[in-house]
């Protein structure tokens, strides 16, 4: 699964989407299990994110046991789909019958609109055991009681770190640890610019966000009625000051001329791959990049360090994944019932998906499985995703607005233009409660 930005279409009030055709069928209607087999021939049709050649292949073999189980139903898919246009499509009376999304900011709008129809009624009908999932993993596909989408392949965060860097330093536990081995790994020229960084805390740096940082000290985005938890959280202090004390250690400039040289996070010019950084942030889908981009490349994986009086948080981190739901307006929706559940609990369609993929696949079963390929680099995120401690970003209906908000504050706050962190913080809180409040929430 490839990094794709916050996506724009939070910018779209999805209220109800009545315009163009009749909605169509729902699932709160449909056949019973025994009489799945049974259904009428029809054609689906699938959109999706997967865009490459490799990615589409990989697709398309995971569908291929739900042609074998369902002959009579076609399945088309159609690739490099993305949310705002199936949000479109959903408002206009022309939505797919099944969808999947690389992103999960969208769930609780498309929940709470019934944009994506709840799933509820046929997992119960049809016995399918949720439990097979772990919890973190139900809690990122569904919202305020609506189980609108089911989670198809999952990105864990935690540290890559280059063995000869290292020369013999195992990855940090902590965040004492991680600052200490950062400032002994960096490198810089006589004139104190940065040649190598041990690790760059800066939240602008690739795949430093607030919500992949936000787990190594446990912090939480919102409080139980909904509002930012945000300034009222110690946590986030926490994590803020050590970031803070380590860019300044750098040098707020300093670090800010070294990033921006730095090469492409998606191509072969990746800082990590040429060794100018020890350690980074990323996802398990890195393995597969390095794989094909810096065979060479000797280094390790571990789960991020943690905040030091949180041991109990290690090995845990943060997670979100691909997402696949059936739209309100889907023209056969007992049909694309049958191909999410096979895509979602399929055991074979799973391993063959993340083998391909390298995402980790998201039922105990396929995580289990001996097919599955899960070299040591690879399993570490396998632990991270299975970890009873592991978060995600709680669905909101404002989710993008938010994290944005809480990065542009965090970005002035590294920078220096942060008086008080305390009052800061108390401002971001503000910022969304007051956008929730807009929302209706």
């Amino acid at each position: 699964m490839r990094f794709v930005p916050l996506a724009v279409a939070a910018a779209l009030a999805l209220t109800a989407c009545t315009a163009g055709k009749e909605a169509g069928p729902s699932l709160g209607a449909r056949p019973s299990s025994s009489a799945a087999q049974a259904l009428s021939p029809a054609t689906l049709e699938l959109w999706h994110g997967f865009s490459t050649d490799a990615e589409v292949k990989a697709f398309e073999d995971a569908i291929a046991g739900f042609r074998k189980k369902f002959p009579q139903i076609t399945v088309k898919a159609v690739k490099g789909v993305q949310d705002d246009q199936i949000t479109q499509a959903i408002r206009g009376g022309n939505a797919p019958d099944v969808a999947a999304s690389f992103t999960t900011d969208n769930v609780a709008q498309w929940c709470r609109s019934g944009s994506f129809q709840d799933l509820t009624p046929v997992i119960e009908q049809d016995g399918v055991d949720l439990s097979v999932l772990p919890a973190v993993a139900r809690s990122y596909t569904a919202y305020e009681g609506r189980q609108c989408t089911l989670p198809l392949l999952a990105d864990a965060y935690g540290l890559y770190y280059n063995k000869a860097l290292m020369k013999g330093e195992q990855p940090p536990k902590t965040l004492s640890e991680l600052t200490a081995l950062a400032k002994k790994l960096t490198v810089r020229d006589g004139k104190g610019e940065i040649k190598v960084a041990g690790f760059i805390p800066s939240v602008q740096y690739y795949e430093n966000s607030m919500s992949h940082l936000g787990p190594m000290v446990g912090a939480k985005w919102y409080n139980d009625d909904g509002t930012s938890a945000i300034g009222s959280d110690p946590a986030w202090k926490k994590l803020l000051t050590w970031q803070k004390e380590l860019v300044d250690w750098y040098g707020h400039d300093r670090l800010d001329r070294f990033r921006k040289g730095l090469g492409d996070e998606w191509s072969a010019e990746h800082p990590f791959y040429k060794g100018k950084v020890a350690m980074v942030l990323d996802g398990e889908w890195r393995n597969a990049m390095i794989a094909n981009e810096a065979q060479d490349l000797d280094y390790g994986t571990a789960p991020l360090p943690v905040a030091d009086d949180r041991p109990d948080l290690y090995g845990s981190g943060f997670t979100a994944g691909t997402v696949i739901g059936v739209p309100k307006g889907a023209e056969h929706p007992q049909h694309a019932w049958e191909l999410v559940k096979h895509l979602t609990t399929d055991t074979e369609s799973l391993v063959t998906l993340s083998n391909a993929l390298r995402n980790v696949p998201t039922t105990k079963a396929s995580m289990e499985s001996p097919d599955l390929a899960k070299d040591p680099n690879f399993a570490t995120f396998l632990g991270i995703f299975a970890h009873p401690k592991t978060t995600t970003l709680p669905a909101n209906v404002n989710s993008v607005f938010n994290q944005e908000a809480f990065s542009a504050f965090a970005v002035k706050w590294e920078k220096g233009d942060v008086p008080d962190l305390d009052a800061g913080l108390k401002g971001v809180d503000k910022v969304i409660d007051d956008k929730l409040k807009l929302s209706g929430g």
